[in-house]
């Protein structure tokens, strides 16, 4: 069996909607074997797939192609979730934190505050 990679993105909830997942596809955000690919290309059982959600990459195998929405407790029989933790650990609390991301409304740091930040981050 085969089916649309938007529609099977959208089936095991990787994108909210299908919309969401064809505009992933039209990014280059969804990759099989090593190839950006389309909405309409057609998936079928044991194609590896990378989805570059940033800042995390996350990489699946398909064990099952499906059309229709599923719950989220069903997912693990159509996916294999295969990403490595250091891309899962990426989206945790503390690695936003040395992105450079201010609280909005706060401006750009002042000479002062970028010494200090250099400072913490050991940049000379």
């Amino acid at each position: 069996m085969e089916t649309r990679i938007d529609k099977f993105l959208w089936a095991v909830r990787i994108y909210k909607t299908r919309s969401d997942a064809s505009e992933a596809c039209k990014k280059g955000r969804v990759i099989i074997g090593d190839v950006a690919v389309k909405s309409s290309r057609m998936i079928t059982t044991g194609d590896k797939i990378i989805v570059r959600k940033p800042p995390v990459t996350y990489t699946y195998i398909v064990l099952s192609p499906i059309e229709n929405r599923v719950g989220a407790k069903l997912v693990a029989e159509y996916l294999s979730d295969i990403t490595p933790e250091e891309e899962k650990n990426k989206i945790l609390p503390g690695h936003q934190i040395l992105s450079g991301v201010r609280p909005r409304g706060t401006g750009r740091p002042t000479k002062r505050e970028r010494r200090e930040i250099d400072d913490f981050l050991d940049i000379n």
